[in-house]
Parts: structure tokens; C-alpha cells; sequence
């Protein structure tokens, strides 16, 4: 048997079972998964409206159907998600990738401007949990467990800074963090694709696809259904990829070694980094192309699983402030993305995409806002700066910046 079935309690007289899925059982379900949610957005408008990512929609039909069989003590079912790792490095990887040097000059000065405003975002999360949870009388530090800690942070951050913030005093704030971190999951996803959408509409923006022009370039490296597969130039590309993951494996073990805290998929998307600009140096070609579409691939795969796995019920553990207070976070999100980064980065298209992006990140993760950008420019066509800045400030210099403002904040109000 591939799976087996074990009967994990008894419920009012009827079988609570847990169904255990091998790895490729549950790679085979995350597919089906992800294909029920691109069959959804065809069907239903309001999804490809909104832009929502095909994997969140299936997954989160997924994570709501595995949490009413728990409340019906039907059953559980337990993935097997070791290769949701692999995916997330390779998907940064492959993001490393495009992180030359050359490219970098087209968007430099809107990679401050953008870091700058999601500096600001990390310290107005943190300073809204913290007056919010002192208005409920609750520990004011348990207001970082609704701020950047789950939100920009996400599960790696609520892992790290949850049991510190409960080694000071403050009870339950790795439960309530990861909570807040899965709720920003969804709502980084659900809000990305609102407020772009918005905004494209009510402003009238000339999107991409209706430049009949070369104002703005379309890129060649999107919706190409029609290309020629070369066994040559897709083994290059893996090649690289694993390449890059090799040798940023090693990178992360140094960085662990001097003590320092970074994702486990920096050192791979460094590697890449400095092996893109020493090509580019010597002007040597990279499948491009090619790495971007296994980053694709493995980026779909990758929240498939990881909304697949949502515990759903964990958010009813929250009482009513908490619930409020997370309610104030999307808000406050939902101004930083339709206003003031709208306003900042420019009015335009471009704009409009760094607001989805910014939503993803700001209550997700970095995945979140890539996926939010493709859906957009999928619909709308692709949009070169946002590509370049998002991942280089959501992935290399926020967690830093993030990491700082957390525990300036802890050393204030504990």
C-alpha cells in the first residue's frame, strides 16, 4: 500500500481516521489541485477578475474542505511535503537568476523608493498590533504577533520570534503568529489581485498589452504556448538551477555557522546572483527563458502545497481582538497598496502591479507576491521593473530591515 489509514480517535461513536499521503501521492493530489484551481478561474469570473492565483484557489478549496472534516471528526490528511522546499529554492533560484547588474540599472532608483515604503509598512504593522492589543488591555507585544512578524515575516519569522516573544512573557504568541502568518497568506493573495484590478480600472491605465508601441517592452519570456521545446536548452537551464542550489547550500551552512539567521533559500538565490553577472561579465548566454519557466513551475507547485497545508481551525483559537486586530492589518494594507505606493512609484501600470506585489509580501511572503504579478501580467502583460525590484527588496534586504524593527520594538515595550 502506498497509503494507509489509522484510526486516530473515536468521536461519538464514529471513526476519526488520518489518511497518510507518500510523497508521490501527494505530489500526484497538488497537481490535481492546481489544475481544479485554473478550471475554477475559468469558470468562475470573479476569480480571474480579482486575478487570483490559480494554486491559491485550489488550495484553499482544499484547506476548506480538510477543515470541515475536522470539525465533523470525519478525517485528516497528512501530505508529505518534503519537496516544498525544493520548489521554494528553486523557484528563488531562478529568481536569482535575474538579478544582473545590467538589468538592475533600468529599476535601481525604484528599489529604494520601493524599500523605503516597505519600511514604513513594517513599522506601521507593528506600531497598529501593538496600540491595538494595549486598547484591548491584552500584552502590547502581542500585537508583533499580528505585525510584521507573521505578516512580512511570514512562518519562517513567526518560528523564530514567536517562542522568543513567549520566552519573555508573552503568552501564546507562536500560536497566534503562525495564525496571523496564514491569514496573511490567503488575504496577501486574495487583496494582490483586488487592488491592482482596481486600480487599472478605475484610473484607466494603459496596460501593457494596449501599447501598440515600444514604450514599454513586452517581454518574450510569458505566454509562450506555442514555443519549441529543446531538450538542450531546458537540461542548461535545470543545470543551472541545480547548480545554484548546490553551491548556495554551502553559503547557508557558512551564514548559520557565524550565527546568523537568513532563509534557507538566500544562499541558492545569491549563487545565482554571482553566477548571472559572471556570465553576463564574460557574456556568456544563460537559458533565461528556461529558468524562468522551471521557477514557474516550481513556484505553482510550491504554494500549492503550502495552502494546501493551511490549518484553517487555527484561526478559530483566536479571540474576537486578535480577529480585529488582524481585520486592521488588511486595512491597513489595503491603503499602503491602493494609495500611497500607487501614488509613489508613479501612476502608471508599472504601479499598479509593485501595489499587488507589495500586498503579497506585506501580509505573505515573496512567493505570494511573484504569484500575485503573474496572475496580473498574465491577464494585462508583463511588467519588467516590478519583476526586478520586488524580489530584490522581498527577498534580500526586507528580512533584515524586518528582523531589526522587531526587536527595536521588543526592547521598547517588553
Amino acid at each position: 500500500m502506498l497509503y494507509y489509514i489509522q484510526v486516530d480517535q473515536i468521536i461519538e461513536g464514529g471513526k476519526y481516521m488520518e489518511i497518510k499521503l507518500d510523497i508521490f501521492e501527494t505530489m500526484a493530489l497538488a497537481t490535481i489541485v492546481f489544475y481544479f484551481g485554473a478550471y475554477l478561474r475559468k469558470r468562475i469570473k470573479v476569480l480571474e477578475k480579482y486575478c487570483i492565483p490559480s494554486a491559491v484557489v485550489g488550495g484553499m478549496i482544499f484547506s476548506i474542505l480538510m477543515l470541515i472534516f475536522k470539525l465533523n471528526g470525519i478525517l485528516t490528511i497528512t501530505l508529505d511535503t518534503t519537496l516544498q522546499q525544493v520548489f521554494m529554492t528553486a523557484f528563488f533560484t531562478s529568481v536569482g537568476y535575474t538579478a544582473s547588474l545590467r538589468a538592475l540599472k533600468q529599476g535601481g532608483g525604484k528599489v529604494i523608493v520601493f524599500l523605503a515604503i516597505s519600511t514604513v509598512l513594517v513599522i506601521a504593522q507593528n506600531l497598529l498590533g501593538v496600540s491595538l492589543a494595549s486598547a484591548f488591555k491584552l500584552q502590547p507585544l502581542l500585537g508583533l504577533a499580528t505585525g510584521s512578524v507573521p505578516l512580512v515575516g511570514g512562518h519562517g519569522t513567526s518560528g523564530s520570534f514567536g517562542p522568543l516573544l513567549e520566552s519573555i512573557g508573552v503568552k501564546g504568541a507562536t500560536t497566534v503568529s503562525f495564525a496571523a502568518a496564514t491569514f496573511g497568506l490567503v488575504m496577501g493573495s486574495i487583496l494582490g489581485g483586488f487592488v491592482a484590478k482596481t486600480l487599472i480600472e478605475r484610473h484607466k491605465l494603459k496596460t501593457v498589452k494596449e501599447y501598440h508601441d515600444k514604450a514599454i517592452p513586452i517581454s518574450d519570456f510569458h505566454e509562450d504556448n506555442d514555443a519549441i521545446l529543446s531538450y538542450k536548452r531546458i537540461m542548461n537551464a535545470a543545470a543551472w538551477i541545480f547548480l545554484a542550489m548546490g553551491i548556495g547550500s554551502v553559503i547557508t551552512k557558512f551564514m548559520e555557522s557565524l550565527g546568523l539567521t537568513f532563509p534557507s533559500y538566500i544562499g541558492a538565490m545569491l549563487a545565482a546572483a554571482i553566477i548571472k553577472n559572471i556570465c553576463d561579465f564574460r557574456k556568456a548566454e544563460i537559458e533565461d527563458k528556461e529558468i524562468e519557466t522551471i521557477g514557474g513551475i516550481s513556484l505553482s507547485f510550491f504554494l500549492s502545497l503550502v495552502l494546501m497545508g493551511l490549518k484553517l481551525w487555527e484561526l478559530f483559537d483566536l479571540a474576537l481582538p486578535l480577529i480585529i486586530m488582524l481585520i486592521a492589518q488588511t486595512i491597513l494594507m489595503f491603503i499602503f497598496g491602493y494609495i500611497i505606493i500607487f501614488r509613489v512609484m508613479g501612476r502608471d501600470y508599472d504601479s499598479a502591479v509593485f501595489a499587488s506585489a507589495l500586498c503579497g509580501f506585506g501580509m505573505g511572503a515573496t512567493t505570494n507576491a511573484v504569484a500575485n504579478m503573474d496572475a496580473l501580467t498574465d491577464k494585462y502583460g508583463f511588467a519588467q521593473t516590478p519583476y526586478i525590484v520586488v524580489p530584490i527588496v522581498g527577498c534580500l534586504f526586507i528580512d533584515f530591515i524586518n528582523s531589526f524593527a522587531i526587536t527595536i520594538f521588543i526592547n521598547i515595550f517588553g
